[in-house]
């Protein structure tokens, strides 16, 4: 029975591209899901990103087959000589066998050691490019929030980052009774921009015409607004002070903190805005209270 089970190196390898093919479309659409499509820079950074995946993914399965074919060779060359072979002593045999199974090893060995030196430079590039970024964009933000005696609470990065945030922040001066949650906050926003589009229609343009959104397109933005994972900007945070009636400030690193719904006179829900915090850029995070040094009433 174990016969009919066994698939073939080649079987193999096929099914684990589709795999791997498949899992690279799944991440394509969620990182299309993530990025609004109004929002021309950041379409173009995640096209760019998207090519290079697949051109990474394209030539890891070239290189794979062509190493399973190598050793395909080796074997058929090894059978065709079979003839040969039997007219040797067993010591000649073996040192023919050892040279072929050697060139082979060899070829496979330099690949590995190719592939390995390609990932170490794009693991060095990603170092200098995003993580100098990110690590001095951290310390100011650090230093702003230091100010009002804040720091960064950590929202997780899944699309739903803004609201995620702003439901943080409003469990921390709502009741126990009363729960905002992430999919209230999305249905609220669109709801809100529905019934106010003279508002928010002028602000929405077609990336590749610039032409305002037709009603059908701009029923179709809320509805990803409400259902989707789509990421969420200024738009909807002018929708969001409305529906709370409360202000909303967002500190960022290198500009000015911006305030929304300054009419409305309340503690603001207080975000904190990174265009370097991961892959794809921007991200919102949550604030709490600035932690004391666990020394500090010692002292």
């Amino acid at each position: 029975m174990d016969g009919e089970t066994d698939e073939s190196p080649e079987e193999q390898l096929a099914k684990q591209h589709r795999k791997e093919k498949k899992d690279l479309q799944a991440k394509i659409q969620s990182m299309k899901n993530a990025v609004p499509k109004n929002d021309k820079k950041r379409r173009k950074q995640m096209t760019d990103e998207i090519a290079k995946l697949e051109a990474d993914l394209n030539q890891k399965h070239e290189e794979e087959l062509s190493q399973l074919n190598s050793t395909g060779d080796t074997k058929v060359e090894a059978v065709l000589n079979g003839v040969e072979n039997l007219q040797m002593d067993d010591g000649e045999k073996e040192d023919v066998t050892q040279s072929r199974v050697t060139k082979a090893q060899k070829r496979r060995e330099k690949k590995a050691a190719q592939e390995k030196e390609r990932e170490s430079r794009i693991a060095e590039a990603e170092v200098l490019n995003l993580q100098g970024v990110r690590h001095q964009e951290g310390l100011m933000l650090a230093q702003k929030l230091a100010l009002q005696q804040l720091q960064i609470k950590e929202i997780s990065s899944d699309g739903h980052c803004m609201y995620r945030a702003i439901e943080d922040q409003l469990a921390k001066r709502s009741k126990p009774e009363i729960v905002v949650s992430m999919k209230d906050l999305r249905s609220r926003t669109a709801e809100h921009m529905r019934s106010h589009a003279d508002d928010f229609l002028p602000f929405l343009t077609k990336p590749n015409t610039g032409d305002m959104y037709t009603t059908e397109e701009f029923e179709h933005y809320c509805s990803e607004v409400e259902h989707t994972a789509a990421w969420g900007g200024q738009l909807e945070l002018q929708a969001l002070t409305q529906v709370l009636r409360l202000p909303i400030e967002v500190i960022q690193a290198n500009s000015s903190t911006i305030k929304i719904g300054e009419e409305f006179d309340s503690d603001p829900i207080t975000l904190v805005y990174m265009r370097h915090a991961y892959g794809l850029g921007e991200h919102y995070n949550s604030v709490e209270r600035l932690k004391e040094p666990a020394n500090a009433e010692d002292s």
